[in-house]
């Protein structure tokens, strides 16, 4: 892994390692994990293959990751959220870490990224030498019950310190626990509600400022990390509230079980077997991602931008809805539109994309009304909330048919120009080919005026790709707009993502 890295050697606690510091770049966990998805995704290999079925889960699990977002799995018992949890360490590399470090602080962090012990030496990397922690290992569990406390959460003082004379408020005195054992890592809190409210709040600077805040010492420590959290439905036993500022930075994921042909399998690949104490490992074999590999080269163009942003908004004055959504809720659904366009590995982003992302992204910020939630049915609720997600889409776009968006063009031309592709016509998946639009005059007018906007705006690629991809995506949205305004028939668009009407009751 590291044969690029022959260079000057440190001492290591296997002897000498030859690795080159100045030439390591010290990345996040988020894009570690980030860079791997998105060389996994383009070379066409599976995600997360250590988990059968489920595959909107592990489509919305993505997502988030994608995004630099923390899932957070809602399921009842035995549906293999920690599995899940666990296997996201495969996507994280070996990395470096000055040796003895408890924290696993890196080798070229600046002085106040690192730790008491660490920064007290005039040089950490000379004084106590590298050594590499795995990716299997980049993993701290902390179980939610009712006696998770600070200490457990954060750390406790060291007695045996404070009796040999060290001051109780020295930072030296503190031995960090789940959320320090983490850093640098993947921090696992299964069974969120079951922790007390007042003990959660302390996650809330770590998701929000990337440290622990540590008052009794005057001390904020930064911490790289990235949250999986689980938690059983509401109405569960031993479930307390989580404070909405935290909520609101997770992206809750509904995990079930798994279909019955799928459990079958798992029947048969998880009977007892004899196999080995130390299976081998492939690690070695993932390099670090490079910031080529993990910079975004998605395309949001600006008429699914403005459907995100509109329904971000129209879900706060939406009658079904109690608990409005904050700002944080338009950042994310654009995020996670981003990462839906990754995820199939595309470039342009269509309505579809948009929907997916606002689902995952309105999951935890918006609150259904209470008659709407079906404590006993979890999935049912989490459903009704999705589909309220296509309603937001669905009034904006009911909003959006007098046409102003676009400016001025013939709406019966247009009209024919639809039907007569839909009817005469099998698209690509996804794309519109330019001879094929080219064919038809008031839709390529108007498209190549969406287009040309874009461009100005996104920079939109001149790659043939891109082009019908954009293409797709205008076609898309002007259809359901032409379906709002009645010049359309639902039937001709079976091949189309069309937001649907929210059917709940009233």
């Amino acid at each position: 892994m590291f044969g690029r890295f022959l260079k000057k050697s440190y001492p290591t606690s296997g002897g000498k390692s030859s690795f080159d510091l100045e030439g390591y770049l010290p990345l996040p966990v988020a894009y570690q994990l980030r860079g791997t998805l998105l060389r996994k995704i383009r070379r066409g290999e599976p995600l997360l293959p250590e988990i059968d079925g489920r595959e909107e889960t592990k489509a919305d699990v993505v997502r988030a990751l994608l995004s630099g977002a923390h899932p957070y799995l809602i399921s009842e018992e035995g549906t293999g959220k920690t599995r899940l949890a666990r296997s996201l360490t495969r996507l994280l590399p070996r990395v470096p870490f000055i040796r003895g470090c408890p924290y696993h602080d890196d080798p070229k962090w600046p002085r106040e990224f690192l730790c008491p012990r660490c920064r007290g030496a005039k040089d950490p990397v000379k004084e106590f030498g590298i050594d590499f922690i795995p990716g299997s290992q980049r993993f701290s569990r902390i179980q939610g019950n009712e006696y998770t406390n600070e200490a457990k959460l954060l750390g406790l003082k060291d007695i045996q310190a404070i009796a040999k004379g060290s001051s109780p408020s020295d930072p030296r005195v503190f031995t960090g626990t789940g959320v320090f054992r983490a850093n640098r890592g993947i921090l696992f809190v299964d069974e969120l509600p079951a922790i007390r409210t007042k003990v959660q709040v302390l996650l809330h600077p770590i998701l929000e400022e990337k440290k622990a805040i540590l008052e009794e010492y005057n001390w904020e420590h930064p911490l790289d990390l990235v949250l999986i959290a689980t938690g059983n439905p509401r109405g569960f036993a031993h479930v307390n509230e989580i404070p909405r500022p935290l909520l609101d930075r997770l992206e809750p994921i509904y995990m079930d079980l798994p279909e019955e042909e799928v459990e079958r399998q798992i029947m048969l690949q998880e009977t007892f077997k004899i196999r080995p104490y130390v299976e081998p490992s492939s690690e070695e074999e993932s390099p670090y991602p490079t910031l080529g590999e993990i910079e975004r080269r998605a395309i949001v163009p600006w008429w699914i931008v403005d459907l995100l942003n509109k329904s971000v908004r129209y879900s706060r004055i939406c009658p079904y809805v109690e608990k409005k959504a904050s700002i944080r809720a338009s950042n994310k659904a654009l995020d996670h539109t981003y990462a839906s366009v990754e995820l199939e590995n595309q470039q342009v982003a269509n309505l579809r994309h948009a929907y997916y992302g606002l689902r995952l992204a309105l999951r935890g910020r918006v609150g259904l009304r209470a008659d709407l939630i079906d404590l006993d049915n979890p999935k049912k609720t989490f459903k009704l909330g999705d589909e309220l997600t296509a309603d937001f889409l669905w009034n904006v776009l009911e909003d959006l048919k007098d046409g102003s968006l676009l400016g001025e063009y013939n709406s019966s031309r247009l009209a024919q120009d639809l039907a007569s592709l839909f009817s005469e016509s099998n698209l690509p998946p996804g794309r519109l080919p330019n001879e094929l639009l080219n064919q038809y005059q008031e839709l390529a007018q108007l498209i190549q005026q969406m287009k040309r906007k874009s461009e100005e705006v996104d920079h939109l690629p001149k790659d043939q790709q891109a082009q019908e991809e954009a293409n797709f995506s205008a076609l898309e949205f002007l259809a359901n707009l032409a379906l709002h305004q009645k010049t359309l028939e639902r039937s001709r668009l079976n091949n189309l993502f069309v937001p649907e009407k929210f059917g709940g009751r009233r």
